[in-house]
């Protein structure tokens, strides 16, 4: 059976004043059905880049994507990208914004799938409120929620939650697994915080700063939930940091 994601090889470069600007670099690495996978990297090192590319929102100059062993060349309504800039619409209430990409369903099929994936994420009793009356993480329990109800095999995870404090992050950290164990999702997640990656994923691939390469790759074998003090997560922490070139406290 083939990898529910393969990235084979993918390049990418864009121009400059100053030349060709090398963003990744021969990147290959597979992704299991209901896996969840980790990249982490310094800033600036080409994560949004190979995510996008992945998605199918950017080709790369060589290499290629494929989903299930089809050859991936454009988005598709199998993978859903949530990322750290938000995707809800704001004239649209929360119960409206999770209709939206239901098409095809009767108007009340579409009103109960809505209202379910509503209370699931947390937000039963908000489904006619509108983004501008939702606090930071009810937003993101929102769009969570959109890109839930519309049943992907894939959710592309872009820093979904790096806007929020660290308090929040936890919680929705911990929402999202809760939401993992209810339904069969493979995840992609694309994050700066070693923490978070050792918290969710099940790999964690270390990419270099620019051009990006995976440098390392670590098996995370600790059931959940994890306890984040525990000395195994602790170690896998500092042996991640040494990577990204930073000493562990």
């Amino acid at each position: 059976m083939p990898a529910k994601i393969a990235v084979k090889d993918v390049s990418k470069s864009y121009a400059s004043d100053k030349g060709p600007l090398h963003v990744v670099d021969s990147i290959s690495f597979e992704v299991g059905d209901g896996e969840l996978v980790a990249i982490v990297g310094p800033s600036g090192c080409g994560k949004s880049t190979l995510m996008n590319i992945i998605a199918g929102f950017d080709r790369p100059d060589q290499g290629c994507v494929s989903t299930d062993g089809v050859l991936r060349t454009e988005p598709s309504s199998r993978g859903i990208l949530i990322s750290q800039h938000g995707s809800v619409f704001p004239w649209l209430t929360v119960q409206q914004n999770l209709m939206f990409g239901l098409n095809g369903h009767p108007h009340e099929e579409k009103e109960a799938l809505a209202d379910h994936y509503a209370e699931m994420v947390g937000l039963k009793g908000f489904e006619a409120s509108y983004p501008h009356e939702l606090s930071g993480g009810m937003l993101k329990r929102a769009e969570l929620a959109r890109a839930l109800v519309v049943k992907p095999e894939i959710l592309y995870m872009d820093e979904p939650f790096s806007a929020l404090d660290a308090l929040m992050n936890l919680r929705m950290r911990n929402e999202l697994l809760r939401v993992l164990t209810e339904e069969h999702h493979t995840v992609l997640l694309i994050t700066h915080d070693v923490e978070e990656a050792i918290h969710l994923a099940d790999r964690i691939l270390v990419m270099s700063a620019r051009p990006g390469r995976i440098q390392a790759r670590f098996d995370v074998p600790m059931a959940h939930p994890r306890r984040l003090s525990s000395s195994q997560v602790q170690e896998l922490r500092e042996a991640i940091l040494r990577e990204l070139g930073v000493e562990g406290d």
